[in-house]
């Protein structure tokens, strides 16, 4: 199996932005530690990043055909791009939106996503461990339909 996991913007600051909220961890040890479990589960992980709302686009309908879930961390584009939900819903291939912090308890605009509601499942507030319980989400997910 092949997953994809797509961090957003800002996210490449992670261990230095707002500690208090978002932790010490750095995005690069958080892919690392999930390409590990991902691998213990048989799980080839691929993972991008980027601050640009079209080079999210561009990777998610390049993994049409490519991957058999995806793993998804928005950041703020969560709250706002139609374009990022046009995509998961136009590529068809199935995803859980993650986030680190509990956006619900946050400020109101945090609260509403866009991409929720297509989503296999949501994951957030969890820090680190975020990712880890959406990778197993998504793989309890993909053994029930083939039951």
């Amino acid at each position: 199996m092949n997953f994809l996991l797509i961090n957003g913007p800002n996210l490449n600051l992670l261990g230095d932005r707002e500690p208090s909220i978002y932790g010490l961890i750095s995005l690069e040890k958080i892919e690392s530690n999930l390409k590990q479990k991902a691998l213990q589960e048989g799980v080839q992980l691929e993972s991008f990043q980027s601050n640009s709302e079209g080079a999210i686009v561009d990777c998610i309908q390049q993994a049409k055909g490519q991957v058999n879930a995806i793993l998804i961390n928005a950041g703020a584009y969560t709250h706002t791009s139609v374009a990022i939900r046009d995509a998961l819903l136009g590529t068809k291939i199935p995803y859980v939106e993650l986030h680190l912090s509990n956006t619900y308890a946050r400020e109101s605009f945090r609260q509403k996503s866009l991409l929720a509601d297509l989503a296999i499942g949501v994951v957030s507030g969890f820090g680190p461990k975020s990712y880890e319980l959406a990778l197993d989400g998504m793989l309890a997910f993909l053994k029930s339909q083939k039951t």
